[in-house]
């Protein structure tokens, strides 16, 4: 027969909660931005205030404190900002964090009883009811000095014994007294926290320098660059085309593989699979008996020449982008050393690179299910520490999403964490959960899809999802009209119109852009075949010379690319994509869109936001025309003032009014109006200056 435990004994389902837990009646529901509950990283740059929300509440009617805390990844010490409530429970501050790295923030959140006191004292008239209310009060105030330390306390102690002290007869005095707002100011600094409710994460955040928001990539193969037919272009000879990448606009310079080329199974021309004497082979068939991912291309000159480069580079503005291509040629070194790092078949043959129906017998891949895995690693990882230290801080990673996840998560958090100005480009054309992933392991920009989005449907669609939807704080778009491995397949016809527009969306839409030159500004637009997205004759294969491509010749878009990337410059609405914003247009083959700066001050520069309006003619063959709805919330417009328009590739000015406004576009004339906005002051006659 069973036992009957005595009621005096048994266990209440409150003695298993916590006793302070029972108490803290602030609820803290969500801080926001988070990225996956706080596994991943916030993206932010390095200087610029970092806009945390969070949802707190509490039950009844009692007034709640709510702060932001935040730390650096070095520094245990947490900083505190208060928040403000901006409605619906939703309380809101900013951090700034001042250096590139790893941060942390967090919210807590309490009951303030000193604020309820006040907040019920101002709604009550009853002279007897100010009494009780201002003896309530004094209790309060005195919690206060007991936590408060030098004058302070003092002052805090004076006010309670006024409050229990004041005429009995004057109670508007009282009550006056005991509002008043700067005794409140210094009851304020001492509040009482026994009962904070805190957030039970600190939430990562990763700062990064401005060139992860806002950069201009110019790529281009250091083998072609030679001013003479045939020969083997060096660093030397990039060191002379540099000029013409800053003047036009550009801030990183990107290179494709610089490493020794393979030569067992090298590839020839038009990804032959047979070579002919003389044959270059492919920069991305990496290592030979000259070494392998640390060292140079003998032919393209030598370590010092690669760091007069890097320096002369720096001078001039540009970062020197290298492409990470963690893959092997047959003969580098690794595979003799290292065999336990690839995936042999059979045969006794290493498992070449395979995308069917395509073949890559020129490139072994790692295998990172390998036993030795932790030594990969390690060896992977002191690739980016030679060339970091080499004076290389940015770097575009080929296909990373053919390399495991946990990789990367290792040696970017360590790479970062010893450099953080050092960025990552992914260079992974896969599907979209995949490359969101590797957002989120680090990577600090991303290619997109951006080079098969054509129509005004597509690419209102993937650019509103870019610059609105849930990877907005950690997935930042790098989009490219063309590259080596992509001549998309609309470039084929369309011309020199064709090439112009596509710069127009790329540069706008999106605040980090490339493209690959000069086959881009010299209007290369060859396929292998028809339907082909691969080049004829392709750099990725053999030397090309482009002829004097740096000097002005009217066959070049340079000098169109060049005002281009000065408008991006000089308008810091094209900085980020965060203000993006679509407007409707009654003919599909005209897209408008705008972006925005938030004003920060009444004394900003030119009086008001920046405005850019940018309408593109997606026909590169005709010309089309139609009305621009614009959106009043959106830019901020009278819908009944009049306001100009500058339109800046031209330097046309139109005065608009009201929000339809008619607009044609001539491709063979200019593929799009890039307009600055202004509005009326409503108190003048005259323009704004222009924003």
């Amino acid at each position: 027969m069973a036992t009957r435990t005595p009621s005096s004994k048994r266990t209440s389902p409150t003695d298993l909660i916590p006793e302070e837990a029972g108490l803290q009646r602030a609820v803290i529901d969500a801080v926001l931005p988070v990225v996956d509950a706080g596994r991943f990283a916030v993206k932010a740059i390095a200087g610029e205030p970092m806009r945390i929300q969070a949802h707190c509440f509490t039950d009844g009617h009692d007034a709640l404190r709510v702060r932001l805390r935040w730390r650096s990844e070095s520094d245990a010490t947490l900083q505190e900002v208060e928040m403000t409530l901006g409605g619906n429970d939703e309380w809101f501050a900013t951090f700034t964090p001042e250096l590139p790295g790893r941060y942390f923030y967090t919210v807590v959140a309490w009951v303030d009883h000193f604020e309820s006191w006040r907040h019920e004292l101002t709604r009550r008239v009853d002279d007897e009811d100010i009494r009780v209310a201002a003896l309530v009060g004094a209790e309060l105030i005195d919690a206060a000095a007991q936590r408060a330390k030098t004058t302070d306390k003092a002052e805090l102690k004076a006010w309670a014994k006024q409050l229990r002290s004041k005429h009995p007869g004057d109670a508007q005095a009282l009550k006056a007294l005991a509002l008043d707002e700067a005794l409140a100011a210094i009851a304020r600094r001492h509040p009482d926290r026994q009962l904070a409710t805190h957030f039970p994460l600190e939430l990562p955040l990763v700062a990064d320098r401005e060139r992860a928001r806002f950069s201009s990539w110019y790529e281009l193969f250091p083998r072609s660059t030679s001013s003479e037919p045939g020969q083997h272009g060096t660093f030397k000879d990039v060191e002379q085309r540099l000029p013409y990448v800053a003047e036009m606009g550009f801030d990183v310079l990107y290179f494709p593989p610089i490493h020794p080329i393979g030569r067992e199974k090298r590839k020839g021309r038009n990804n032959a699979l047979t070579t002919e004497p003389g044959d270059v082979g492919s920069p991305w068939a990496i290592g030979a008996l000259e070494g392998g991912h640390k060292d140079l291309l003998p032919e393209l000159g030598t370590a010092e020449d690669f760091r007069s480069l890097v320096g002369k580079a720096k001078a001039l503005g540009l970062d020197i982008a290298m492409d990470i291509a963690f893959q092997c040629a047959p003969d580098h070194p690794y595979v003799k050393a290292h065999p336990q790092w690839f995936r042999w078949r059979p045969d006794g043959t290493v498992q070449y690179a395979e995308n069917p129906p395509k073949k890559y017998q020129d490139i072994y891949p790692f295998n990172f299910e390998t036993g030795d895995w932790r030594a990969l690693w390690q060896e992977l990882k002191s690739v980016f520490d030679h060339w970091i230290a080499e004076g290389v801080t940015i770097f575009r990673v080929d296909n990373p999403h053919t390399k495991a996840f946990p990789f990367w998560e290792w040696a970017i958090t360590a790479i970062k964490r010893e450099h953080p100005e050092v960025l990552f480009l992914a260079e992974a054309f896969t599907r979209p959960k995949v490359m969101h992933r590797l957002a989120k392991l680090g990577y600090s920009q991303s290619y997109t899809y951006f080079t098969w989005r054509n129509t005004k449907q597509e690419l209102t669609d993937y650019f509103t999802e870019l610059s609105q939807g849930p990877g907005k704080d950690y997935f930042r778009p790098n989009v490219w009209p063309n590259t080596p491995d992509i001549l998309s397949e609309h470039l084929h016809a369309g011309g020199r119109p064709i090439f112009a527009l596509r710069l127009v969306l790329a540069a706008t839409l999106s605040s980090n852009y490339g493209l690959y030159g000069p086959a881009y500004e010299l209007l290369d637009n060859a396929p292998r075949g028809p339907g082909s997205e691969e080049y004829l004759n392709s750099e990725k294969y053999q030397l090309r010379h482009w002829g004097d491509w740096d000097v002005a010749r009217p066959d070049s878009l340079a000098q169109f690319i060049a005002k281009v990337n000065g408008i991006r410059r000089d308008n810091p609405a094209l900085h980020s994509n965060h203000s993006l914003r679509f407007f409707s247009t009654d003919n599909d083959q005209l897209i408008a869109y705008s972006k925005q700066t938030a004003k920060q001050t009444a004394k900003q520069t030119d009086d008001g936001d920046n405005v850019i309006l940018c309408i593109v003619n997606l026909d590169p063959h005709n010309p089309q025309s139609g009305w621009i709805a614009l959106d009043n919330d959106a830019l901020k417009l009278d819908p009944a003032a009049q306001f100009e328009v500058q339109d800046l590739l031209s330097g046309q000015r139109f005065t608009w009014q009201g929000l339809r406004n008619f607009v044609i576009l001539d491709p063979r004339q200019a593929p799009a109006h890039v307009f600055r906005v202004r509005r009326r002051q409503h108190s003048e006659q005259s323009f704004d200056n222009f924003a």
